[in-house]
């Protein structure tokens, strides 16, 4: 035997026109939450599609991609630099958990320090000081 699901909502009932016949209207509720993707996560992809373009000849350099997509080009540097970072911190950036309520766990300003360093091992070594004095995964 089955469970039934049970809906609960707030149901508004209109006519539709003078005298017409009525009409229900379901309106989702405000007060749930919706999980967004952390936008530094949205950065690093957007830096690994525009690498790729931009090695197959798609696009010429990292300044057209700043005149197509106008912005600055050091805003483009500083989202390129993501493809710095050690390929792990790359995925678990990728697959940060969707953020349903208030600040993103990480953002890009954090990481440019870290993807300027050159030796993965430091990298990762900061990048594992940053997520864990944050405490915000």
């Amino acid at each position: 035997m089955t469970t039934p699901l049970k809906l609960t909502c707030k149901v508004r009932f209109g006519r539709s026109g003078a005298g017409g016949q009525k009409e229900l209207q379901l309106r989702p509720d405000k007060a749930t939450p919706s999980a967004r993707t952390p936008r530094v996560s949205r950065f690093m992809a957007l830096a690994i599609k525009l690498d790729r373009q931009i090695r197959d000849g798609s696009l010429k350099d990292q300044a057209e991609v700043a005149r197509l997509g106008k912005v600055t080009r050091s805003r483009i540097t500083q989202i390129m630099n993501l493809t710095l970072l050690a390929p792990d911190i790359q995925e678990q950036l990728l697959f940060l958990p969707a953020v349903t309520a208030g600040r993103d766990p990480v953002i890009l300003r954090e990481l440019q320090s870290l993807a300027l360093e050159s030796n993965w091992r430091k990298q990762r070594k900061l990048w594992e000081e940053l997520a864990s004095g944050a405490a915000r995964f």
